[in-house]
């Protein structure tokens, strides 16, 4: 099964697809879509960039299910729209296509955990464990490396949650309790 993992980004958004044979994982391809060539301002114009990118990825690699990182609340709420802008770009690019992957999403804390065992690991480490996992002949750079580490994550947790999914009911609160900034 090939597994794309996306890392999106307004400038540089990342990409790596891995082939999954049960516990075993097998590096693809992986990369980055640059939105560069839009000019700073033109934000419609890298969000095209953005769809066209991923949309081409699917057409050639067609990978059965992909992973894309969730977007956090950054400290300038402007980032995070924009930010969240470039994920949507990036989403209906994967599901644009009659053939798309099923979707799922992890944070950064999730794909961390996953592939460095603590979910506060740096960039480095994420690289090198990629690099170790896959066995790849150098680091890939930090958006593929993101990317890639998406796609592990959820080769490795895909299953399991798609399995605890169909055992339990899943409901969405309908209240909820706020205790020092918590939701209970």
């Amino acid at each position: 099964m090939k597994i794309l993992g996306i890392d999106p980004g307004l400038q540089t958004t990342g990409f790596g697809i891995i082939e999954s044979e049960g516990p075993r994982l097998h590096y693809v391809v992986s990369g980055t879509i640059k939105t560069k060539e839009a000019a700073q301002g033109d934000l419609p114009n890298r969000l095209r960039l953005i769809y066209e990118g991923v949309r081409e990825v699917v057409e050639r690699y067609e990978p059965q299910q992909a992973s894309v990182e969730i977007v956090f609340v950054n400290v300038n709420p402007q980032s995070t729209l924009l930010l969240g802008q470039a994920r949507g770009a990036a989403i209906a690019g994967l599901m644009s296509l009659p053939a798309s992957p099923t979707v799922a999403e992890y944070t950064a804390l999730q794909m961390k955990k996953a592939v460095v065992g603590h979910g506060h690991a740096a960039k480095a480490q994420i690289r090198h464990m990629v690099m170790r996992l896959l066995s790849l002949p150098r680091e890939p750079h930090n958006d593929a490396a993101d990317a890639l580490g998406l796609a592990i994550c959820h080769a490795h947790a895909g299953h399991a949650m798609a399995q605890m999914a169909k055992a339990t009911d899943l409901q969405r609160r309908t209240h909820a309790q706020i205790k020092g900034g918590r939701v209970y």
